[in-house]
C-alpha cells in the first residue's frame, strides 16, 4: 500500500498509540475527581498543555483542549463574534477558508453578522490589499488560514498581522491545522495572532483531539457550559489519554519538522518534473511558498474522483483536495475562488505526503500514473 492522502489524515506514531494506553489504562481517572486519582490525572493533563504549550512558543494557560480543528474553527469564529458584537457585527474570512469557517461564517449570517470574503489571486494567496479595503470601523475579527488544504499555499501571515497591528479591536485568527509541525511556527505564528487552530491527527496523533491557543487576555464566548473544565471555556470531561498521546505525537513530530520537509519537498519535486512531460496534466500548486508536502494536479477531461479510484485499484491512496468535500463531489472551492474554469477544477486530485514515504512510492506511483494517463486518453 501507497498512501499519499497525510493532509486528510496521518497514521498515528506508535509512540503515541503506547501513550494513550498506558494513561487510559493506568491513569484513568476524572481529572475533576478529589481524590488521588483524579489528581494523578490532572497532572498528565498540565504536564501535556505545557508540552505542547513550549512546542508552540506559547504559554500553558492560553491552551484550550477541543476535539478537533472543526471543533476549534466552530468555536473560536462564533465565539469572538458573539463575545465582541456589542462592538461590531463584520467579521472577514479568506476565500479559500475550510468549511468549517467558511460554513460557520454563512450560519453567523443568518444571525445578524455581516461577513466578507478577501479574495485570492491565481496562484492561491490572499491578496492582503483586497482584504485591507474589507476593514471598518465595526469589523471584530480576521479569520485566515495557515497552508490551504486544497493546494499548500502558505498564506502571507505576517503582512495580515503588519496589515491590523495598529487595530487592535480586529482580532485575528490563523487555522494552523495543515501547518503545524510540516512548516515553521514563526511562519504562520506571530505575536499578532490571537487565536489559532490545531488537530492532533494531521501530525500523528490521534482522531477526536484538538487544541486552541487563545491569547491571554482576549475575550471568547464559552464553547460548552456545565462542569468547569477547562476554566469554565469548555466544560466537558477531558480526554486525558488523547491529549497526552497528543503531547508525545506533537513532540516527536516537531523533532522530525527539519527531514519532513526535506524529504517531502524532494519528493513532490520529483513528481512535479515528471507530470511536466504530460500535455494534457494541469499542476495548481505552485512552487513558491508552497508546503512541502502538498501537490495537487489534474488531468484534462478526466473528473478527479475517477483518478482517485484508479489509482486505488493499484493500491494507492490519494485524493481529491479537502477531505471534507471529496464525497459531497464538490470542484476545489480553492480553485474556484482563483479563477479556475469548473470543468477544469473538477478534475483537481492532492497528493499529500508523509516522513514514512519514499522515492521507491514515488517512482511506483508515476509508473502507475502513466498507465492511467493512457487509460484515459480517449476520455482527452
Amino acid at each position: 500500500m501507497i498512501y499519499f492522502d497525510n493532509s486528510a489524515t496521518t497514521k498515528p506514531y506508535p509512540e503515541a498509540l503506547a501513550t494513550y494506553t498506558e494513561v487510559a489504562t493506568r491513569i484513568w481517572g476524572n481529572p475533576s475527581s478529589l481524590h488521588n486519582l483524579g489528581s494523578q490525572a490532572t497532572r498528565i493533563l498540565e504536564a501535556s498543555r505545557k508540552q505542547i504549550a513550549e512546542l508552540i512558543g506559547k504559554k500553558a494557560e492560553e491552551i484550550y483542549f477541543t476535539s478537533g480543528g472543526t471543533e476549534g474553527d466552530n468555536w473560536i469564529l462564533k465565539g469572538v463574534a458573539f463575545e465582541k458584537a456589542p462592538y461590531g457585527k463584520h467579521i472577514i474570512v479568506s476565500d479559500i477558508e475550510h468549511p468549517a469557517i467558511k460554513e460557520s461564517a454563512a450560519w453567523l449570517k443568518t444571525q445578524g453578522f455581516e461577513v466578507d470574503y478577501a479574495p485570492v489571486d491565481a496562484r492561491g494567496f490572499v491578496k492582503v490589499d483586497a482584504l485591507a479595503s474589507l476593514l471598518r470601523p465595526d469589523t471584530t475579527l480576521v479569520s485566515v488560514m495557515a497552508v490551504n488544504n486544497e493546494i499548500g499555499s502558505i498564506q502571507p501571515i505576517h503582512e495580515i498581522a503588519a496589515l491590523l497591528e495598529d487595530r487592535p479591536t480586529v482580532s485575528f485568527h490563523v487555522d494552523a491545522v495543515q501547518a503545524l509541525a510540516k512548516v515553521a511556527t514563526e511562519v504562520y505564528l506571530p505575536e499578532r495572532v490571537d487565536f489559532a487552530t490545531f488537530s492532533s491527527h494531521k501530525f500523528h496523533g490521534l482522531r477526536g483531539v484538538g487544541f486552541v491557543y487563545i491569547k491571554e487576555g482576549k475575550k471568547i464566548t464559552p464553547l460548552l457550559t456545565g462542569g468547569g473544565q477547562e476554566k469554565e471555556m469548555r466544560s466537558t470531561t477531558e480526554n486525558v489519554a488523547g491529549i497526552a498521546a497528543t503531547a508525545k505525537a506533537l513532540r516527536l513530530a516537531m523533532e522530525n519538522q527539519e527531514a519532513f520537509a526535506s524529504k517531502t519537498q524532494q519528493m513532490k519535486e520529483v513528481i512535479r518534473e515528471e507530470l511536466a512531460n504530460y500535455p494534457d496534466v494541469t499542476v495548481f500548486s505552485g512552487e513558491d511558498h508552497f508546503a512541502p508536502h502538498i501537490l495537487t494536479f489534474g488531468i484534462k477531461g478526466v473528473r478527479g474522483e475517477v483518478v482517485v479510484h484508479a489509482f486505488e485499484e493499484f493500491d494507492i491512496y490519494i485524493s481529491t483536495t479537502s477531505a471534507c468535500s471529496s464525497k459531497a463531489g464538490k470542484p476545489a472551492g480553492t480553485l474556484i475562488a482563483m479563477g479556475v474554469d469548473k470543468s477544469i477544477a473538477q478534475t483537481a486530485v492532492r497528493l499529500s505526503l508523509d516522513l514514512e514515504n519514499d522515492m521507491s512510492q514515488v517512482e511506483q506511483f508515476l509508473t502507475k500514473f502513466k498507465l492511467i494517463y493512457e487509460q484515459t486518453r480517449k476520455v482527452r
